[in-house]
Parts: C-alpha cells; structure tokens; sequence
C-alpha cells in the first residue's frame, strides 16, 4: 500500500471582497475551485466575486470534508471560525 496519497479532499472558506460575507465548501482541487469561484463560474458565489481563500483544511476521506463543511456553516462552527481567524480577519 502506498502511504502518499494523491487525493485529498478540502473543506474551503472564501471571503468576498466585495461584501464582506463567507462562503464554505469542500473540493478535491482547491486551487482549480478557488479559480471557478473567482471567474464566476459557480452559481452560488458569481455576486460575490472577487473572493478571497481565507482558510483550508485537508482530509483524505471525502465524506470528513464534508463533515467539517456542515459545522463550519453552522452557528457555533461560524463562532469558532472566527475565533481562530480573528487576528486574521481584521489586519
């Protein structure tokens, strides 16, 4: 078995610099989604574009990722997001 694993999966959040608001998803290319989301080809983040990536997390099972994306959106999961990007945020 080979220990180096070529596939990751990625729970993302994106800020919009054009309106201060979050957005949380999860991908398999991060890199390519981040591009998708700044060309305005996902429906969901086209109004919000230009978005910045913020924070990243990498998981080698996809339905963790997912996981992590459900309490991310979530209210304590947005508190404790805030908590750990507060230096980050505002400087």
């Amino acid at each position: 078995m080979n220990p180096v694993r070529p596939l990751w999966y990625y729970c993302y959040v994106l800020k919009s610099e054009k309106n201060e608001k979050f957005y949380t998803g999860v991908t398999g290319s991060l890199k390519l989604r981040v591009e998708q989301h700044n060309e305005k080809g996902v429906r969901s983040t086209k109004h919000m574009a230009p978005l910045q990536l913020i924070y990243f997390e990498g998981y080698l099972n996809e339905a963790d990722a997912y996981r992590r994306e459900k309490y991310l959106k979530s209210g304590m999961g947005k508190r404790d997001l805030k908590n750990r990007l507060k230096g980050g945020l505002t400087g």
